[in-house]
C-alpha cells in the first residue's frame, strides 16, 4: 500500500486543525451557555413552565395602650380594564359610568378606556365594596373587571393623625410612625410557585412550592386613645374660639416619660390625605410638637427658677424689686408691667416679673446658667421616636453677653420646641429627673413574641429632689393667687405657669403676632400628668397665656385626671354652664355667681358684650369653676413688649393689602371707610407717628370705589 503524499498529510492536519477549532468553540459555547448564560435562562424557564405569585404579608396593626386599633388593614378592590373588551358604541356610557361611580374625571376615564395598544390597565385601586357593587349593577361588561386589593384603614379619623402617618397605595409607611416603623409593620412577602403548560395555566398534576408570607409586627403606642380625645377636642376649641393660626399641644405621663397624647391642629384625615395639594398636605402632616421650635417666653421661667434655686443663687427669702425695667449694661428691658415694686421670691413667680427672673439669669452668670440649660435638655433632639424633630435653638455660650443671658431668663433669645419645654417641666417637678419621652411602648411579633419594649428611662439629674420640691410649690402658687387661676380645678390641686411671646417678622419681633401658651400639673403636690397647649397667632382681643391656653388646659387635666381615677381632695359639686353671650360682661358674672361659678374677663370690660365663653353653655363643669368670658373690648397684658403704646405708620400710597400687613406689624387694626373702597391710601386717622395702644384700630380712606 502506497504512502499518503505530502498533499494528503497537509489536507488532513488542516482538517483536524478545523475540527479541532470548532470542538473548542463547542466547548467555549456549552461552558458560556451552561455557566455564565445558564443561570438566565434556567431563570426564563422557570418563567416559561413555572407561575410565581407574590403573596403579600398582612401590615401590622397599631393599637393605644389599652388596645384600641388605630390603624388596620383591610381588603379592598382594583378596578381593571381590558380596552380591547370595550365596543366603540360602548366608550361613552362606560367612560360616564365609571367616572360617576369612582369620582374620576370623564376626559381621563375615557382616553384610558380608549387605549388599544394595552391588553389591561389598572384604572383605580384601593376601591370600597360598595363602589364596586354599584359598577356590577350597571352592566359595563367584560371591559370592566375587579381584583382584589388591600387599603390602610384609620378606625379613629382625624384622631392622632400627625403621629400615626399613613401608607402608600401600595401599603409602604409615608408619614408618622408608619414611616419610621415600617421595617416593623410590613412583614415579609410569601410566594407560590405552580408548575404550568404553555399557556401559563397551572398543571392538573404538577408540584407547588409555597412560601408562607410573615404578617407585620403589631406595635402598641403609649397614647391613650381617650385622653388624646380630651386633648384634641381642647385644641380645636382654643383654635375656633381664639380665631388662631394653629393649636398645639400634649400630655405626658410625669413619672414615666409616655406620651398619653399628642396632637396639632389644624389636621387631616389619614384615610383620605390631600394628596393632590402637595403644599396643603406638607402643612398638615406636619407634627409641629416636635417639629417647630419658637420663643417660649414666660414658660421657661420654670426652668431659671429651678436652675437659680439649685445653684444656691435665690432662696425662699430671696427679694427683688422691679421699678418696671431692669438696666443690664447700657440696655434698658422693660418688664410688661409699670412695675411690680418689693416682691418675695414666691410673688416674683406669681407676677411673672421680667426683671426678677433676670437677675436670678445673671446671679447665676453665663456657665453655670447653660449648664442648666444643658441639663434640662435644651439643645438637642429629646428622640422622642416622632419624625422630624427638631433640636431647637441655643446660641452657643461663647458668643452669648449679659443683655442675651437676662433675656434667655425670661424666655427671648433662645427657641425651643413644645415636647422640650414639657419633658424639661416634667424634670423640674417629677424630683428632678430628666426622662426619657418615648410612644412606642411595644412591638409584639405575628407570633405573640415581644420583639421590641420600652421602658422608663431616666437620662441626667436636672436638679436636686429638694429644689424639685420648692418649685412645685411655687408654680402651685401661680395657678392659686398669680397669673395662672384659670387653671385651677375644683377639689385638686394644680401648678403651672402661663407664658406670651412675640413672634419674629422679617427678623424682628412682631407685636402684631403672639403664641400664648400655658403648661399646667396635676395634682400639684404628686405629679402624675403634664399638659402643655400653645395657641399661634391668636386673633381675639385679650391675648395672653392665662385666658387663651390656661382653661384648655384645665379641661383637658381636669378630664384626664377623672378618666385616671384620680379623685379630687375634696369632693365637689357639678353644675350647667349657663349661656351669657350677648350679655355684659358685669351682667354675665352674675348669672354664673347665680349659677354657683366665676365669671371672668378683664378690668375695664364690664359693661362690654360678652362674644365667646370658655367653657361653653350647656357643659357640666364642677362648682367653682371659672368661666372665661371674651368680650368687644381689646386689650393685652402678661407679652413682654418693648413699648405699651405702638407708632401708626405712615400708610398714604400703600394699598388695602398693604395697609393691613404694616398695621398688623405694628399692633394695630385697620379699618376702611367706607368698606367698598380700593385703590391706594389717600387719608388716614390718626396720622403717621402718632401713639396708640395695642389693638386699637387706624380709619384710612381709598382712592376709589370697587366696581
Amino acid at each position: 500500500m502506497a504512502a499518503p503524499d505530502i498533499s494528503n498529510k497537509r489536507r488532513l492536519f488542516t482538517l483536524l486543525m478545523i475540527m479541532g477549532t470548532l470542538f473548542a468553540l463547542l466547548l467555549c459555547r456549552l461552558f458560556y451557555v451552561q455557566l455564565i448564560w445558564g443561570p438566565e435562562l434556567q431563570e426564563k424557564a422557570l418563567l416559561q413552565w413555572t407561575l410565581d405569585t407574590r403573596l403579600s404579608a398582612e401590615r401590622g396593626r397599631i393599637l393605644d395602650r389599652d388596645g384600641q386599633t388605630l390603624a388596620q388593614s383591610g381588603t379592598a378592590y382594583v378596578v381593571e380594564i381590558n380596552p380591547k373588551q370595550i365596543g366603540p358604541n360602548e366608550l361613552i356610557r362606560v367612560a360616564s359610568e365609571l367616572s360617576d361611580v369612582l369620582g374620576m374625571e370623564y376626559e381621563y376615564v375615557l382616553n384610558r378606556i380608549s387605549d388599544q395598544s394595552k391588553q389591561q390597565i389598572i384604572l383605580k385601586r384601593q376601591v370600597e365594596r360598595e363602589l364596586i357593587d354599584k359598577l356590577i349593577s350597571r352592566k359595563l361588561g367584560l371591559g370592566v373587571t375587579f381584583g382584589i386589593d388591600t387599603k390602610r384603614y384609620y378606625p379613629m379619623g382625624n384622631l392622632l393623625s400627625q403621629t400615626l402617618g399613613f401608607t402608600t397605595v401600595d401599603g409602604v409607611g409615608q408619614e408618622g410612625v408608619e414611616r419610621t416603623c415600617n421595617k416593623y409593620l410590613a412583614g415579609e412577602a410569601g410566594r407560590l410557585i405552580t408548575e404550568t403548560d404553555r399557556d401559563n395555566k397551572p398543571l392538573a398534576y404538577g408540584t407547588q412550592e409555597y412560601i408562607e408570607p410573615v404578617d407585620g409586627c403589631t406595635l402598641v403606642l403609649t397614647v391613650d386613645a381617650i385622653a388624646q380625645s380630651f386633648l384634641e377636642k381642647a385644641l380645636q376649641e382654643a383654635l375656633s374660639v381664639n380665631r388662631a393660626k394653629s393649636a398645639q399641644g400634649l400630655i405626658i405621663d410625669v413619672k414615666t416619660g409616655e406620651i398619653l397624647a399628642i396632637s396639632t391642629k389644624p389636621d387631616y384625615d389619614p384615610n383620605s390625605p390631600p394628596r393632590n395639594d402637595l403644599a396643603l398636605l406638607q402643612a398638615l402632616v406636619k407634627n409641629r410638637v416636635v417639629c417647630d421650635a419658637f420663643e417660649p417666653g414666660s414658660t421657661f421661667k420654670i426652668f431659671t427658677l429651678s436652675a437659680a434655686l439649685d445653684s444656691g443663687t435665690v432662696d425662699l427669702n430671696s427679694t427683688f424689686n422691679c421699678p418696671g425695667f431692669k438696666m443690664v449694661g447700657s440696655e434698658r428691658i422693660k418688664c410688661w408691667k409699670v412695675s411690680h415694686g418689693h416682691q418675695t421670691l414666691e410673688e416674683a413667680v406669681r407676677n411673672s416679673c421680667n426683671p426678677a427672673f433676670m437677675t436670678m439669669a445673671l446671679g447665676m452668670g453665663k456657665s453655670v446658667f447653660y449648664d442648666y440649660i444643658y441639663k434640662f435638655g435644651f439643645g438637642s433632639s429629646t428622640e422622642s421616636g416622632l419624625i422630624g424633630e427638631s433640636a431647637g435653638i441655643v446660641i452657643h455660650e461663647k458668643y452669648i453677653r449679659d443683655n442675651n443671658v437676662a433675656r434667655i431668663g425670661f424666655g427671648q433669645s433662645i427657641a425651643i420646641t413644645p415636647i422640650q419645654l414639657a419633658v424639661g417641666a416634667c424634670a423640674a417637678i417629677n424630683g428632678g429627673e430628666l426622662l426619657q419621652p418615648y410612644i412606642i411602648k411595644q412591638v409584639i411579633g405575628a407570633n405573640g413574641e415581644i420583639i421590641k419594649e420600652n421602658h422608663r428611662r431616666v437620662i441626667r439629674r436636672a436638679v436636686s429632689e429638694e429644689t424639685s420640691a420648692t418649685v412645685r410649690a411655687l408654680l402651685e402658687s401661680v395657678v392659686e393667687k398669680g397669673s395662672g387661676r384659670n387653671a385651677q380645678i375644683p377639689g385638686y390641686r394644680v401648678g403651672g405657669k402661663t407664658g406670651t411671646a412675640q413672634k419674629y417678622v422679617d427678623g424682628k419681633p412682631s407685636s402684631g403676632s403672639l403664641i400664648a401658651s400655658f403648661i399646667g400639673f396635676a395634682p400639684a403636690d404628686d405629679p402624675k400628668y403634664l399638659c402643655f397647649i400653645l395657641v399661634d397667632e391668636p386673633k381675639v382681643g385679650v391675648i395672653f397665656g392665662s385666658t387663651v391656653a390656661a382653661p384648655f388646659v384645665k379641661d383637658v387635666l381636669h378630664e384626664t385626671l377623672m378618666h385616671y381615677g384620680v379623685r379630687p381632695a375634696v369632693e365637689a359639686k357639678s353644675v350647667i354652664v349657663p349661656d351669657v353671650i350677648g350679655k355684659t360682661a358685669r351682667a354675665a358674672g352674675r348669672i354664673l355667681a347665680d349659677a354657683g361659678l366665676v365669671g371672668d374677663f378683664s378690668e375695664g370690660e364690664g359693661e362690654a358684650a360678652v362674644v365667646a365663653q370658655v367653657p361653653i353653655a350647656g357643659v357640666s363643669v364642677v362648682q367653682g369653676s371659672g368661666v372665661l368670658l371674651y368680650t368687644e373690648k381689646t386689650s393685652a397684658d402678661d407679652v413682654q413688649l418693648e413699648d405699651s403704646t405702638f407708632t401708626v405708620p405712615d400708610l398714604i400710597g400703600k394699598t388695602r393689602l398693604e395697609a393691613y400687613d404694616a398695621l398688623t406689624a405694628a399692633g394695630l387694626v385697620l379699618r376702611i371707610e367706607p368698606e367698598e373702597q380700593s385703590g391706594i391710601a389717600v387719608r388716614q386717622k390718626p396720622s403717621a407717628g402718632e401713639k396708640l395702644f395695642f389693638g386699637q384700630s387706624v380709619t384710612v380712606e381709598f382712592s376709589k370705589v370697587r366696581e
